[in-house]
């Protein structure tokens, strides 16, 4: 299957403690914002957050796995992080062709992020490029 522009892809994930935990681990981010809840519970957001690229992986898992062309490979992403993601939140990442180059294998696609009341936390924009 090709991709053609308007061709809308999505996944979903719920964002745990032990999935904020394993990315602190793997990235090496210990912002006491996203582990320690007598810390966040004096922030603006009052609670743990999750951390913003975890959410942005979705992203990443979305275009790896869910579009319908699975060799890829990203040339760049925009990320404006809108609103916090909390323990217990689902974020959907959606893509959306948004342009398809004629010269080049070279596909845009709108990312967003949505929590399960349908609040934008992240949206952007990837560039990819398509390989034989």
């Amino acid at each position: 299957m090709t991709l053609k522009t308007g061709d809308k892809f999505e996944v979903s994930k719920q964002v745990t403690d032990e999935l904020i935990r394993q990315f602190a681990e793997v990235s090496g981010d210990t912002n006491p914002i996203h582990l320690d809840e007598e810390f966040a519970a004096n922030t603006r957001f009052g609670k743990r957050i999750g951390h913003g690229m975890l959410t942005a992986s979705f992203i990443s898992a979305l275009l790896g796995s869910s579009l319908s062309v699975t060799k890829i490979v990203y040339l760049g992403q925009t990320l404006k992080f809108k609103a916090p993601v909390f323990i217990g939140d689902t974020v959907t990442a959606t893509g959306t062709v948004t342009k398809i180059r004629k010269d080049k294998p070279i596909v845009t696609v709108e990312t967003i992020c949505r929590n399960q009341n349908a609040e934008t936390v992240i949206e952007g924009e990837a560039v990819l490029m398509l390989l034989d």
